[in-house]
């Protein structure tokens, strides 16, 4: 499902929707985007998945949007371009990355991070910022609830 109001440029960083998390990938031209992806995301093996995580490895692929996509929504999302200036050279960075295995953390190292990087130089994740003020907000409600009833 196509949801851009116009279509990709080279350099846009599309955001595309999975559930609870967002996948991202930056669009490099001819129907074309570059992106991280865990090794265990090309099997069906169940736990394998966890397994890469856990090796902290992914593998930067150059693939058609469509097929990154499937039937997932996405956006055009450069989410950082009221903060900082694009990057001239994004493109010829990214293609040169293109199958070399990088570092992966979920935290600090994830596919947001990478595409963030390209653009800006700079690696930024705002799921993760969001994600850790939700789970630290929850925190602290426990927290809270455990001592009204335990004081």
């Amino acid at each position: 499902i196509n949801q851009f109001s116009s279509p990709p440029i080279p350099g846009d960083l599309i955001e595309i929707f999975r559930g609870l998390y967002q996948h991202w990938a930056i669009y490099v031209g001819d129907g074309n985007v570059i992106h991280v992806v865990l090794p265990s995301e090309n099997t069906d093996a169940g736990g394998s998945r966890v397994k890469s995580v856990l090796r902290n490895k992914a593998i930067v692929k150059k693939e058609k949007l469509q097929d990154v996509v499937s039937s997932d929504k996405y956006r055009i999302n450069n989410v950082l371009d009221e903060k900082y200036q694009p990057l001239p050279d994004i493109l010829q960075k990214a293609e040169n990355l293109v199958g070399e295995t990088l570092p992966y953390d979920l935290l600090t190292r994830n596919c947001e991070h990478f595409v963030t990087q390209l653009r800006y130089g700079t690696p930024q994740s705002q799921q993760v910022q969001l994600s850790g003020a939700k789970s630290c907000g929850f925190c602290c409600c426990m927290l809270l609830h455990f001592l009204h009833f335990t004081f």
